[in-house]
């Protein structure tokens, strides 16, 4: 699993999402699944979305993500299951529903070919607007790029790219805004420029969906989904996931990381060891260890081995819940 952690702002959103808002619900989903020949992709995926929410996905590559969006996009069709969005069913309401859905695909599908003006217009005059009645819902994101407005839109950096695709998705004023992966391969400066913009659009009663491999954009959502091979493991405020990881954690650190990982899988006390960055998080069968880890590990060899206790993050949640559920119900509130 490739889900990458990073250090921006860490914590939730400045302004938290309050669970106890009344609101209207912006999407249902009922037992969603789709295959592609004999590969079930998405598996009785059910979750609703509350209006003006920012909802995320979190999930490795291939769980799933990006077939899900489609769905919700009216893109692609599901299988099995029922979808309403903002009261209307994504099958029979398509046409309806495109008119209020802005969606930002993971790859940048602008024409780089046109200018950032003539892109924008181009999808201000699909959507039957201009850029001129929109200006004030994009003000804050395309005061960034219009100095270069007359540049090739291929000819732009990521972030400015990143701004752009934004700019278009909210062009017509959508109600819903559909964003998969829209940070993937941008400088950490311009993510949390980006996430700063997201929240800023709540402010026009904007719902907001968006996927992301990085955990520390999962801690400003005001919920997140955890998705794994098709399945939800659990929907909920991203901190009451992570607070919900029911063991002691430790971070073992060692000069050989491989062999360390090695032995700590090979201690018969040890319950989980997945690697970290520069060190291992390992989880023991009765929440502590003793002298005998320390004897074991130099036994394989593993010397300057420092042990601390840590606070769960949502990856290791997320490593919990896979290890815990492999094809269970999901935890959803």
């Amino acid at each position: 699993m490739s889900l990458t952690t990073a250090s921006l702002n860490q914590g939730c959103p400045e302004k938290q999402y309050s669970e106890n808002r009344t609101m209207g619900s912006a999407i249902e989903s009922a037992g969603i699944s789709k295959k592609f020949g004999n590969n079930r992709v998405l598996n009785n995926i059910t979750f609703s979305v509350n209006e003006s929410e920012i909802f995320g996905f979190i999930g490795p590559d291939g769980a799933g993500k990006t077939t899900l969006f489609r769905i919700i996009t009216t893109l692609l069709l599901p299988d099995e299951g029922k979808m309403t969005i903002f009261g209307t069913d994504s099958l029979t309401g398509f046409r309806e529903l495109r008119k209020q859905i802005g969606y930002m695909p993971g790859r940048f599908s602008l024409y780089h070919d046109l200018t950032v003006e003539e892109n924008l217009k181009f999808y201000a005059t699909v959507f039957g607007t201009t850029i001129r009645e929109n200006y004030d819902l994009i003000s804050d994101i395309y005061s960034h790029i219009e100095p270069f407005r007359k540049r090739l839109a291929g000819q732009l950096s990521g972030g400015m790219k990143q701004k752009l695709a934004l700019s278009c998705a909210l062009i017509h004023k959508p109600k819903l805004l559909v964003l998969d992966e829209p940070t993937t391969g941008v400088d950490a400066v311009s993510r949390s420029e980006f996430w700063d913009m997201l929240k800023n659009l709540r402010n026009h009663d904007i719902t907001i969906l968006v996927s992301t491999p990085y955990m520390d954009e999962a801690m400003r959502c005001d919920r997140i989904a955890l998705i794994q091979n098709g399945s939800l493991l659990s929907v909920d405020n991203p901190r009451k996931i992570k607070d919900g990881f029911g063991k002691r954690l430790y971070r073992i650190k060692a000069r050989d990381k491989y062999r360390l990982l090695i032995s700590l899988r090979k201690y018969e006390l040890t319950a989980t060891a997945f690697p970290f960055g520069d060190s291992i998080h390992v989880t023991f069968r009765d929440d502590i260890y003793d002298q005998s880890l320390i004897v074991h590990l130099g036994s394989e060899g593993v010397e300057n081995v420092t042990i601390e206790e840590m606070e769960a993050g949502i990856e290791d949640r997320f490593l919990e819940l896979m290890e815990r559920k492999p094809g269970g119900e999901t935890e959803q509130v």
